[in-house]
């Protein structure tokens, strides 16, 4: 609402920067109000961003009915492992996951929930990513982690469990492979250095 009030005018167009504000105000005509506030929170990221290389990650708080928007708390950081442990930080805190996926909003409403048949499936996006974005490399699994986490809502327990998904169906090699790795409670491990080879483009 400030944005567009002409008393608060010189104030949005120092916190956004005169060009983005513009932008923001003639995005806006068409808006309803739910894509006006996602699309805020993403201009203020981007804003973020450029400030020396700066990383960003947003987490959303719903008001006491749980059917809107409290306030957001925004995580900047010029350090990738800051990013990551903040990262873990709030996905323990999400109240909705998606293929253990977190969603990174709290809303007292709804406890955790897990994927339906109808929900999206970002780890299967992840597994497609990991996939083209790494070809035909060898790397560690932090490595994979570090550079590609940034600007996603994935942690290190999502790459570790895509990673074990594309080894257990023979998209990827890993060393030592599974058979020579331990299981914690049934589960296979899938350590920050084990080597992971992609296969080439086809």
């Amino acid at each position: 609402m400030a944005l567009n009030n002409p008393v608060l005018e010189k104030r949005m167009n120092y916190l956004f920067g005169k060009e983005r504000a513009d932008a923001l105000r003639e995005k806006f005509q068409p808006m309803q109000p739910k894509e006006r506030e996602s699309t805020i929170v993403e201009a203020i990221c981007q804003g973020l961003n450029e400030v020396g290389g700066s990383q960003v990650q947003e987490f959303n708080f719903k008001n006491a009915r749980g059917s809107s928007t409290s306030h957001y708390l925004i995580f900047v950081s010029k350090n990738p492992l800051g990013l990551s442990i903040m990262k873990d930080i709030m996905a323990k805190k999400s109240s909705t996951f998606f293929q253990n996926v977190p969603s990174y909003d709290y809303n007292t409403q709804s406890g955790p929930r897990q994927l339906s048949l109808f929900d999206p499936k970002p780890l299967d996006e992840l597994e497609d990513m990991l996939l083209d974005k790494f070809a035909g490399k060898t790397m560690t699994m932090i490595e994979v982690d570090n550079e590609h986490h940034v600007d996603t809502p994935y942690t290190d327990k999502n790459y570790k469990d895509a990673l074990r998904k594309l080894e257990e169906e023979g998209k990827i090699i890993a060393d030592p492979p599974a058979s020579q790795r331990r299981k914690i409670q049934g589960k296979l491990t899938f350590g920050d250095k084990v080597k992971v080879t992609f296969p080439p483009k086809q």
